[in-house]
């Protein structure tokens, strides 16, 4: 039985108040210590926060307990890899000083709207298909919810072990022009962003299986052309090719994106 039985529009008032809310609270803390990347470490644990709210309007069963689960285990996963990152760093991330520079005083309330009200519309879009797949409940497709769980567990492993990768060439490189050519990067420049693509297309197969409408396909869809274009694959590969000499031939042998076998080197 639902916990707070409400119609959609509640729910989806609901969740969307429940992605305000905490992203205006962060920012407020933001200000005071003048960083607003805290900001990414949320991002993956608010979905939770929203799942939790759909599925108390939509009552628990055995598919949508596991899709929560599903979505719980990438966000913490997430949350902690951002998070233990951050711990090392005392600084703010390179994108958010660049625009505190641009900005100056004027960034407080920029990055109100631009960075934290934005993401916080971004998630609330981005967990259509949950959202609606845990508060209305519709039907079970169960070849689909399994099939969509085997993709999700793929996706996942593979960011989890390109982050894995990622983390210990930071640590153990020859110096900071040397290029991330080893395991899961050898087959994709961006192996991670792979995963983060396949996790979500398996999480819509399952919300879609349980009852989310074929229409919310537009979430994975906005998952992957934002890490293609907007925040992922462009905007460091840009970064990339300006600082390291040796990435135009990593580039020029290995995938950008799908992991495939690397291309030979050039004599």
């Amino acid at each position: 039985m639902p916990l707070f039985p409400m119609d959609l529009k509640l729910v989806l008032a609901a969740t969307l108040a429940a992605t305000l809310v905490p992203f205006f609270l962060i920012w407020l803390v933001s200000v005071r210590m003048r960083d607003v990347s805290i900001v990414d470490i949320y991002w993956g644990p608010g979905f939770v926060l929203v799942a939790a709210v759909a599925i108390m309007a939509g009552g628990p069963s055995t598919p949508s307990l596991i899709l929560l689960a599903a979505v719980t285990a990438w966000a913490l996963r997430l949350g902690a890899h951002i998070g233990i990152r951050k711990l090392g760093e005392s600084h703010e991330d390179a994108r958010y000083a660049a625009m505190r520079r641009k900005a100056g005083d004027a960034f407080v309330g920029q990055s109100l709207v631009w960075v934290f009200g934005l993401q916080a519309v971004l998630q609330w879009l981005v967990a259509m298909p949950i959202i609606f797949a845990l508060a209305a409940p519709s039907r079970f497709m169960d070849v689909v919810f399994y099939a969509g769980l085997a993709v999700f567990i793929v996706g996942l492993t593979i960011e989890a072990i390109g982050d894995w990768q990622l983390r210990r060439f930071m640590k153990t490189r020859g110096g900071p022009d040397q290029v991330n050519d080893r395991g899961l990067w050898a087959w994709s420049r961006h192996p991670n962003y792979f995963g983060e693509s396949t996790l979500w297309w398996g999480l819509f197969l399952m919300a879609f299986a349980i009852g989310a409408p074929w229409w919310t396909a537009a979430s994975p869809a906005l998952m992957t052309f934002m890490l293609l274009r907007v925040s992922g694959v462009t905007m460091l590969e840009h970064g990339l090719k300006k600082r390291k000499p040796a990435y135009a031939d990593y580039a020029r042998r290995t995938s950008a994106f799908i992991p495939w076998p690397p291309k030979r080197r050039e004599a």
